[in-house]
This record gives C-alpha cells, sequence and structure tokens, in this order.
C-alpha cells in the first residue's frame, strides 16, 4: 500500500501519540571539528554489546504543542505509521523535535518522505533549513540524517553528564534549504 505524509489536524490528534518501539544500538558516530568543518567516523559495537533500546512514550498533548509546533504523519491508509513533529525556532532553522516510524514498516524510506515535508515546511516558512539532534550511539538515526543530506553542524558533550545517560553525547545535524 501506498505510504501518504500529510499534516496532522486537531481530528487526528491520536496520531501524535505513536507509540516508540524498540531500535538498534549497534554503535557511535564520533564528531570531529577541526576548526573549519566538520568530520565524523563511525565506530560498531562488537556483536555481543549489540542491543535493543526503545525511548518512553512522550504522551503528547496537541493543544498544548500546536501553537509552535507542526505534525505530519506518514499514513498506510488510515493508519499512522510514521510522525514527524516540527517546532518553530528562532534561529531560522525548522527544528525537527521527533521523529518515528512503526518497527514493523521501516525500510520504506517513510522517514525519508517525513524529511521532505519538513523541508517543504521549511520552505514554506520561511526558514534557511531543518536542524536536529541525534544521541551519539544511536549510529542508525546518525547516518540516516547524513544519508538525508545533513551535515553535523555541533556537538554538546555535557547534555548527559549526572544522568542515567552519561557518556552520550548530542550531535547537532543541519539541512540547508539549498542543498535539499
Amino acid at each position: 500500500m501506498e505510504i501518504i505524509v500529510r499534516r496532522i489536524e486537531k481530528d487526528r490528534e491520536a496520531d501524535i501519540r505513536l507509540p516508540n518501539e524498540p531500535f538498534s544500538i549497534y554503535g557511535r558516530m564520533i564528531a570531529h571539528y577541526d576548526g573549519e568543518n566538520w568530520s565524523f567516523d563511525t565506530v560498531r559495537l562488537p556483536q555481543e554489546q549489540v542491543h535493543d533500546m526503545v525511548f518512553p512514550d512522550e504522551n503528547y498533548d496537541y493543544d498544548a504543542m500546536a501553537e509552535d509546533c507542526i505534525f505530519m504523519g506518514a499514513y498506510e491508509g488510515e493508519q499512522c505509521v510514521g510522525l514527524a513533529i516540527y517546532q518553530h525556532n528562532w534561529n531560522k532553522y525548522l527544528y525537527l523535535y521527533d521523529l518515528k516510524v512503526n518497527a514493523a514498516c521501516r525500510g520504506q524510506r517513510i522517514g525519508e518522505k517525513l524529511i521532505a515535508a519538513g523541508r517543504e515546511l521549511a520552505r514554506e516558512n520561511g526558514y534557511r533549513g531543518l536542524y536536529t539532534i541525534g544521541q551519539d550511539n544511536n549510529l542508525g538515526a546518525c547516518s540516516f540524517y547524513i544519508r538525508c543530506g545533513f551535515e553535523i553542524g555541533g556537538l554538546n558533550t555535557r547534555v548527559y553528564q549526572g544522568t542515567s545517560q552519561e557518556g552520550k553525547s548530542d550531535i547537532l545535524f543541519y539541512l540547508e534549504n539549498d542543498r535539499v
């Protein structure tokens, strides 16, 4: 069945609570900055350290978020199988706040379709492009952003200090309108 991406309006607000599903942690993206340019290496975990992870469900509130966010859903028929939440931001980049695809539907380029919808939203709203954040230990997500044309634009090595996720860093990814 064909996947259609469309804006999620109030009448489909339950679709923004698409459950999180497990994904594989199998490596790390290591970002490097030489003072002018970003680059990266990837490191794969030994097979015995590969594991699944799932984020807690967010229980998003449509009414509380609707003023600052644009919700895009990927639909197979009437079933929402993918979600992108884009948030208006002060820095002239539309922020990809959340992106998820049902596990059974992964590998069908649904994430790419949701990113393409975000590119169009960025253009329509006068943004320079998109930006998002990926945890460096989520090599699947970081590699996905690179494949979609995003470039590394920053690294936050302190964001998880003192938390249960200590040892991870956030990589900031940017996609310029002129590169889409």
